[in-house]
């Protein structure tokens, strides 16, 4: 495998506060170099090794690749009018995430296949070098299995939802559709999936239900997610905290003992203001989870229903505006938090034998991400250690 250079770095952050100013490991004048796939060198500029290919920072600056720890990419379907009902306060029931369910049942393994392609290409050229992917919308046996293998072709990080819903099917047989989930749907999907996830919430499964899921896939050796206390206080991040999951996501409702059970363990809250923004719910408070100790991470929630946004750019700019974060902190949530929540140590900064993961951006500081929403800041991505580029920078 080529060596690559970046050079002429005007910021670099690299979340590694032993190689910068700060807990973010910011350096200025720098550059970075990648060998075999990793992260090999990092110093000033003017005194970076020779490698094989070079890119010309031109000033700008360079983060890690964003890490989105939690995305829906596989389904068929849409739900514009959804949304615009919503956003325009009009009573509707197009059958929410049911419909969608209908509709990936109905699609084709290949229109599923190079739509979520398409969706991760969004994701790379805005700086995503690391996604997390589930199933949840087949709900079948052969569906699900066929949406974590397909998951699998698009990252490592692929996560069963079986328990996203109760389908039609199962309307009368709710006990019938978890033994379903917990049995030989699991037995199906877990060895093409590193995890699994359950939507603890009143519209979906309660938290005997969720934790009865959740200890089957212990037991087949998955790792654990919950989707938790987004609609209303509804036991999730209690749960979570319970069976040591990886994370609990969207914790929009919360209580003084939630925080304290999270601050007391290694479970990561996941925030998805991308979900709060296209409901127009109240968005967590991400300030106080930060200063009670709790490890905060951000994802985009990309899915067809309730945040259909694959630019993790669009989630930092909410977290700041709405959820009252520092940019550090948005970013490093959006990088190392994400890599926290995933539990992995390889990406989410630029350490010494990291994955060679990073963004340039055309802006001379990583600040531009929050400031400049909506903006294609990102020039360069480079995902173990190989440069993909958008368009010519300008020298800043």
């Amino acid at each position: 495998m080529s060596s690559l250079v970046v050079r002429n770095i005007g910021e670099l952050l690299t979340n590694d506060p032993t190689i910068g100013e700060s807990p973010m490991g910011r350096r200025f004048n720098a550059a970075v170099v990648i060998d075999g796939g990793v992260v090999a060198w990092i110093g000033e500029s003017a005194k970076a090794p020779a490698a094989d290919s070079v890119i010309d920072a031109g000033g700008g600056a360079v983060l890690p690749g964003f890490v989105d720890s939690h995305t829906h990419l596989i389904f068929a379907g849409e739900r514009s009018a959804e949304f615009e009902a919503r956003m325009a306060s009009v009573a509707y029931d197009g059958g929410g995430i049911w419909s969608t369910v209908k509709a990936t049942r109905a699609a084709s393994s290949e229109f599923l296949r190079r739509r979520s392609q398409r969706l991760r290409g969004e994701m790379l050229c805005q700086g995503t070098t690391t996604i997390e992917v589930k199933s949840g919308y087949e709900l079948t046996v052969a569906g699900e299995q066929r949406l974590v293998e397909i998951a699998s072709e698009l990252s490592d990080e692929v996560t069963f939802l079986g328990a996203h819903t109760v389908p039609e099917e199962y309307a009368s047989d709710r006990d019938g559709y978890i033994e379903l989930v917990a049995g030989a749907m699991l037995d199906a999907c877990s060895s093409h999936a590193r995890w699994a996830d359950v939507f603890c919430e009143g519209v979906a499964f309660s938290v005997d239900e969720s934790r009865y899921v959740l200890g089957a896939a212990a037991q087949k050796g998955l790792g654990l997610r919950v989707h938790g206390n987004q609609l209303a206080h509804s036991g999730g991040i209690a749960l979570a905290v319970e069976m040591e999951a990886a994370s609990v996501d969207h914790c929009t409702h919360y209580t003084k003992d939630d925080v304290t059970l999270l601050t007391d363990s290694d479970v990561v809250a996941s925030l998805l203001p991308a979900a709060e923004f296209s409901t127009r719910s109240p968005y967590p408070n991400a300030r106080e989870l930060l200063d009670a100790g709790v490890t905060v991470a951000l994802a985009t929630d990309c899915n067809p229903g309730t945040a259909f946004v694959t630019s993790m750019p669009f989630v930092v700019a909410l977290a700041v505006r709405e959820m009252s974060m520092t940019v550090d902190e948005a970013l490093w949530a959006a990088t190392l938090g994400g890599a926290r929540a995933l539990r992995r140590s390889d990406v989410g900064y630029l350490g010494l034998g990291a994955c060679g993961d990073l963004m340039v951006l055309d802006a001379p500081r990583a600040a531009h991400v929050a400031y400049r929403p909506g903006s294609s800041l990102v020039q360069h991505v480079v995902r173990d250690g190989v440069a993909t580029s958008f368009e010519e920078s300008v020298s800043w």
